[in-house]
């Protein structure tokens, strides 16, 4: 995985908005991404020592996003902006996700239909299940985007 780019090239966000640090593994179907929270964690809660925890939808949809860019980039095509749509059974088991406690975020496509998709995801700390969910995104084609971002309000 050395010459893949490193995963805030396949993001379309920039900094600070770039949540999860680094890509550990992609395939065909799955990511495994990786985020330590710290001070410098744009949601960090400097009194709580921690990042809260339904900022964990946000790493299980940039670590999709990063699957996305990551296909993206194997065609040599740039990272499409996707959309997400829904998130279906959030459940964390903590309410906050401490500071230098690493995370190993996990998604894996159930399904994919004209740039629809559902994916399980969890958040896992040392192999134990901190937070899981099912979301639901759309990355349109570009014709799609553009029709969508030129459209003129009535």
């Amino acid at each position: 995985m050395t010459n893949i780019p490193h995963l805030h090239q396949l993001l379309p966000h920039d900094v600070p908005m770039a949540l999860v640090d680094e890509l550990i593994e992609v395939g065909q179907t799955h990511i495994h991404c990786r985020v330590t929270p710290s001070e410098t964690s744009l949601f960090f809660d400097a009194e709580a020592r921690a990042v809260p925890g339904y900022v964990g939808v946000e790493f299980m949809a940039q670590s999709i996003a990063g699957w996305s860019g990551y296909h993206a980039w194997t065609r040599g095509e740039s990272s499409p902006i996707g959309f997400l749509l829904g998130c279906r059974r959030y459940q964390a088991d903590c309410s906050a996700f401490k500071e230098n406690e690493v995370l190993d975020i996990h998604a894996e496509q159930v399904m994919e239909s004209n740039g629809m998709a559902v994916f399980a995801c969890r958040i896992e700390h040392q192999g134990q299940v901190l937070a899981t969910s099912q979301l639901n995104v759309f990355v349109p084609s570009q014709q799609k985007l553009d029709q969508m971002l030129n459209r003129n309000p009535s």
